[in-house]
């Protein structure tokens, strides 16, 4: 299900790359409610509702994530992780926007979820173009609708193709 209103969550423990990162996101005209956390501490709390992330009118559950992997305590890998270990938060598409070029970064980001990955672009004009690809391609994207703490909305899937792939626990 398409949001009117998105929330994108950005991820990193660097002040200048998340204004950037922002001030890429107005740039190219996104209107998008974009939310900045400081680290992969804030992140989880943010993602839990935690703390002063509790009031969901002022932090909406994010509908995609775009998070650095190199952060001092928890880093983008343990916010993949977070996010893909329960089934309700699994589904939010996770993009890695990280400086590592390292392959082996690369395929461990992907081995835990990651929707995908990207290089920092160093140049101003590159990072625009890139927020406005990653953008417009994940709005255009059906998602799961979720309730405002990202929990799925229950559907009954019985008799549909879905049927198989249910997360419940049949008796």
């Amino acid at each position: 299900m398409k949001k009117t209103n998105p929330t994108i969550l950005v991820v990193d423990d660097d002040p200048n790359d998340l204004w950037l990162i922002q001030a890429a996101f107005k740039a190219v005209g996104v209107t998008s409610n974009v939310q900045t956390v400081d680290g992969g501490h804030e992140a989880v709390a943010y993602l839990k509702g935690e703390g002063k992330y509790a009031d969901r009118a002022v932090y909406p559950y994010p509908d995609f994530v775009l998070t650095d992997l190199k952060m001092p305590g928890i880093d983008g890998f343990a916010v993949l992780e977070h996010l893909k270990k329960n089934p309700d938060s699994a589904i939010v598409p996770t993009v890695i926007l990280s400086g590592s070029h390292d392959n082996d970064d690369i395929k461990k980001a992907y081995f835990l979820g990651a929707s995908s990955y990207h290089v920092k672009p160093s140049a101003p004009g590159e990072l625009r173009t890139l927020v406005k690809v990653l953008h417009d391609y994940w709005m255009l994207c059906e998602a799961p609708a979720v309730d405002v703490n990202g929990k799925q909305v229950t559907t009954d899937s019985s008799h549909k193709l879905g049927e198989r792939f249910s997360l419940h626990t049949r008796a």
